[in-house]
């Protein structure tokens, strides 16, 4: 059994009804947020049986949206392993480095978790029609889930996108649109259509599941490192439905009695061609201004504005963490160091995690000793045109 009880709203704490369709938050226009009965989950929901359940995100189903088990869409998302980066670690001169690696996911990327538990939830809730701006991953895996619920997937995608993601979209069934600009525009000719034919919008943080499909990254890191949280963990940064999703999955699992209340220091990486989230934290702002003429060869941070902006700098600083930006040829530089150091073939995105410790450990923010977790949301093959 699920133990939702209501949405709340992230901004100005409106409660919503759950069983409701619902996009943002009707008073503020801000995101919703899946809340559960932690009291009542305690008692019942142990971290001991975990040990029997399959090895997909929805071991966690107590604290996940989907009420009834026939709507669980699941094509392997989630339990993705923690690799001991021992030989990247030597070469950098640091013991204590991990990786978790989300390529291995359904449709090779993180994106599966948020748009598998999207999808679900909006199957229970009777969606028939979903509609998605996205730069790439996004789209693959919202086109899957859909695919496998019986919906009709609508897809917005900056034309320069690298083909396998329009492939990947249109070998799914989804119809696909091309926009001849970034994924802020993408998002404007969705919203368009979606009023126009009644389509549920499912973008980054305007409807309530997505970020509760990625917050089981933070329950892995947790359980898979056996309950003991590492000092710092680093997340490239696009919508930041992952930061804000494993920040959330701590507060509840602190409240479950499964851990106690030492949280990592978070970290959000963007690339220097597109940093709107490190630009407003260096300003001490609590929302960030749209990054104008945006630019990466990383399509997953090429995010110029993020509805959730508030929630992430709220996660980097109630973790005193901080944000970094990095180049492009540092991204790769990473993303190569990985692949030949510990034989992953990551996405920039994951390349990009590397160059922001290796900055962060010569500046002493982070301290020989201290256990350090990059993360690397997807597979570098649909990338495969960056090392041509």
């Amino acid at each position: 059994m699920s133990f939702l009880s209501h949405l709340e709203c992230g901004f100005c704490n409106k409660e919503q009804d759950a069983d409701k369709v619902w996009n943002l938050c009707p008073e503020c226009s801000k995101p919703l947020l899946a809340r559960y009965d932690l009291e009542a989950a305690a008692k019942v929901f142990d971290k001991d049986k975990l040990a029997t359940r399959e090895p997909t995100l929805w071991r966690y189903h107590e604290m996940l949206p989907v009420r009834d088990a026939k709507y669980r869409i699941c094509l392997g998302e989630g339990y993705t392993p923690i690799t001991h980066a021992k030989r990247l670690g030597a070469e950098v001169g640091f013991e204590e480095l991990y990786i978790k690696d989300e390529g291995l996911n359904a449709t090779t990327s993180f994106k599966a978790r948020g748009l598998g538990m999207a999808i679900s939830r909006a199957y229970e809730l009777g969606v028939k029609e979903v509609s998605i701006p996205s730069a790439g991953n996004a789209a693959g895996a919202m086109s899957a889930y859909a695919a496998a619920a019986g919906m009709k997937a609508y897809v917005f995608m900056p034309k320069d996108v690298p083909t396998p993601f329009i492939s990947e979209c249109k070998a799914l069934g989804a119809e696909v649109t091309l926009i001849d600009g970034l994924i802020t525009d993408c998002g404007k000719a969705a919203a368009e259509l979606v009023k126009k034919y009644n389509r549920f919008d499912v973008s980054t943080l305007k409807e309530p599941y997505r970020i509760e499909g990625k917050k089981t990254m933070g329950y892995e890191v947790a359980e898979q490192m056996e309950w003991e949280l590492p000092d710092v963990i680093i997340y490239p940064t696009g919508g930041g439905t992952g930061m804000v999703g494993m920040w959330k999955a701590f507060a509840e699992m602190e409240a479950l009695g499964w851990i106690g209340p030492r949280r990592p220091r978070m970290v959000t990486v963007q690339s220097t061609g597109c940093a709107p989230m490190v630009r407003a934290f260096d300003q001490g702002d609590e929302f960030a201004d749209p990054w104008e003429g945006a630019k990466t060869v990383a399509d997953g941070l090429r995010v110029p504005a993020a509805v959730g902006d508030f929630l992430i700098m709220r996660a980097l600083r109630e973790s005193n963490g901080t944000a970094v930006a990095v180049s492009d040829e540092d991204l790769m530089a990473g993303a190569n160091k990985i692949g030949r150091t510990q034989g992953l073939f990551v996405a920039p995105e994951g390349g990009a995690t590397l160059a922001a410790f290796e900055k962060l450990r010569d500046e002493g923010w982070i301290r020989q000793g201290e256990k350090v977790l990059l993360f690397n949301t997807g597979s570098g093959h649909k990338y495969a045109h960056l090392w041509e």
